[in-house]
């Protein structure tokens, strides 16, 4: 076997810078993380496989959605909500970005971006987008599975469906309404 090293020296330069890029995009996106606003609760009980959590009344921005297909949903949701809070508004304001991003999952999905506590709902700028809504969501208890990686149909219905089978197990009711959220 022959080894040369003369052309193994380049691979592992480039090994390196891509790994110094990664790591520097990681620490960059943990650290423009913590400043954004998040949909406060609290837990109420953690079990094995789920946990129950209490949210706060808040207020969100919405937009219906004829579809119940997560990605068709999720790309052509998140591109009118950003719209709203990136100046697409009748004052141009731009409002800060909040997470999760909130999906109901039903026959027609709804996209949500919880509103900036700083915000009364009669104070925000119009939306140019018709389709966008404001909606007070009150109080409420709700069983949360978490999963990492990306999102797709597949994965939510299978999350679904495990939580489901966790909550008749511990014998907890539940009504048939379920939401995605999205943290990064």
């Amino acid at each position: 076997m022959f080894w040369c090293f003369s052309s193994m020296k380049p691979v592992l330069i480039l090994v390196l810078i891509v790994a110094i890029a990664f790591s520097v995009i990681q620490l960059y996106a943990m650290s423009t993380q913590k400043d954004i606003e998040t949909y406060p609760y609290k837990l109420v009980k953690e079990y094995e496989q789920f946990e129950v959590r209490s949210y706060e009344a808040s207020l969100f921005n919405s937009v219906k959605l004829d579809t119940d297909q997560y990605e068709e949903a999720s790309s052509k949701g998140f591109r009118i909500l950003a719209g709203y809070i990136f100046g697409g508004n009748e004052d141009e304001q731009q409002i800060a970005m909040t997470s999760p991003v909130a999906m109901t999952l039903e026959d027609s999905m709804t996209m949500m971006f919880m509103v900036p506590k700083e915000f009364d709902k009669d104070k925000l700028p119009k939306p140019n987008q018709s389709s966008i809504e404001f909606v007070e969501i009150p109080s409420k208890k709700m069983a949360a599975v978490t999963f990492g990686g990306w999102a797709n149909d597949n994965k939510i219905e299978k999350y679904k469906q495990k939580l489901i089978e966790e909550l008749e197990k511990e014998n907890i009711s539940f009504t048939n309404q379920f939401y995605y959220f999205g943290y990064n």
